[in-house]
């Protein structure tokens, strides 16, 4: 097993001294530098030393941690699992927040609280792995306030033709993506006029053309499972979240906009909400968990549950309610001993960029 890195925290009586709670988030997705600068803002009796680890020391999210350490790399998941266990035992960590290998690390929590760490993951491994699978989420969900968009999954050339003869009556427009994906990797709305040159040439992102697709998937036999789905056109939300074992705590609707630096808009619609909330029932959702939406015919439509933060949470907490922090002090010390601030509907939010030295 490789060897833990020394804190980078100064001396060792403060980062072992046990008046606070010591809080880890492993190497996870870019919204963990917003989470810590958060939970710092309004942690005013210094509750939480926060630790972060990342095979990078230079992650923005180093300056802000209590402590930084590095992460190994190269490892196998389940190896990455013991060196993970074996981090919380000698840093002493008492809630752990995963990000990378966030599954894999839901099914191993009774190691962990056997070492007296907790593990504030967003549901069983199980729950995980069945929402990460789009395909198997599309076909099981029931949301009647925001039914999923019709779709077909397909695994070669014959059942992409099945699927979007089947579809292709009913809809004007089709789009494909892939059933395991993040950040919207592999979508692309199926252009049936234009080819992929002119779709390069006209900047057209998101875009493939119907006949170059149709064209190259027989010479790719059997691949992974896909999803031909109804495009829905609409506006699209994203709602930051965070749960307690399957009750909605607090959540922040932001509207997106098809205006570039327009920002986005706090919109706390009903049906969005009524959703979101039935979703946190459904799968026991808990702490920090984002819900896309998509607007067709002005209803709307589920798109996926991320069991992460999102990255723009922060524009959500410009909002009122500080949701990294609201989960983590609830996770810790029960959610009786948090208030959570009205959200401030109607606002407008948006991010700026600025340049900072990196460590």
């Amino acid at each position: 097993m490789p060897a833990l890195a020394p804190p980078l925290c100064g001396a060792a009586f403060t980062c072992y001294k046990k008046d606070f709670m010591r809080v880890w988030f492993n190497r996870t997705f870019s919204s963990v530098y917003a989470a810590i600068d958060l939970i710092r803002r309004d942690d005013s009796d210094g509750r939480f030393h926060i630790v972060h680890s990342n095979p990078n020391p230079h992650t923005p999210a180093a300056r802000l941690a209590h402590a930084f350490h590095s992460e190994p790399t190269g490892l196998e998941p389940e190896q990455y699992v013991d060196w993970c266990l074996a981090f919380c035992r000698e840093q002493q960590i008492d809630i752990f927040v995963p990000g990378r290998e966030a599954t894999l690390l839901a099914g191993a929590q009774e190691g962990f609280e056997a070492i007296g760490t907790r593990m504030l993951s967003t549901a069983s491994a199980e729950t995980l792995q069945f929402i990460h699978d789009k395909a198997r989420f599309y076909e099981e969900a029931v949301l009647p306030e925001a039914p999923v968009a019709e779709f077909r999954r397909f695994e070669n050339a014959a059942e992409f033709e099945a699927a979007y003869d089947a579809l292709r009556r009913r809809h004007a427009k089709l789009c494909v993506k892939p059933s395991h994906s993040i950040y919207g990797l592999g979508f692309a709305i199926l252009d049936e006029t234009r080819s992929s040159a002119e779709l390069l040439l006209a900047g057209a992102e998101y875009h493939v053309s119907l006949d170059d697709f149709r064209r190259a998937l027989p010479a790719m036999g059997q691949f992974r499972t896909m999803l031909l789905m109804e495009y829905l056109d609409g506006r699209e939300y994203s709602v930051d979240c965070v749960g307690d074992n399957g009750r909605l705590v607090a959540a922040v609707a932001r509207r997106k906009s098809a205006q570039s630096g327009s920002g986005q808009r706090i919109d706390q619609r009903a049906d969005i909400l009524d959703a979101t909330a039935s979703l946190a029932r459904s799968y026991g959702l808990n702490g920090y968990f984002n819900v896309q939406f998509r607007e067709a015919g002005g209803k709307a439509r589920l798109l996926e549950i991320n069991p992460r933060m999102s990255g723009g949470i922060a524009m959500a907490c410009v909002a009122g309610p500080n949701l990294p922090y609201i989960a983590l002090r609830g996770f810790a010390d029960g959610f009786d001993k948090v208030a959570v601030a009205e959200v401030r509907n109607g606002m407008r939010v948006g991010e700026l960029s600025h340049a900072v030295e990196l460590a």
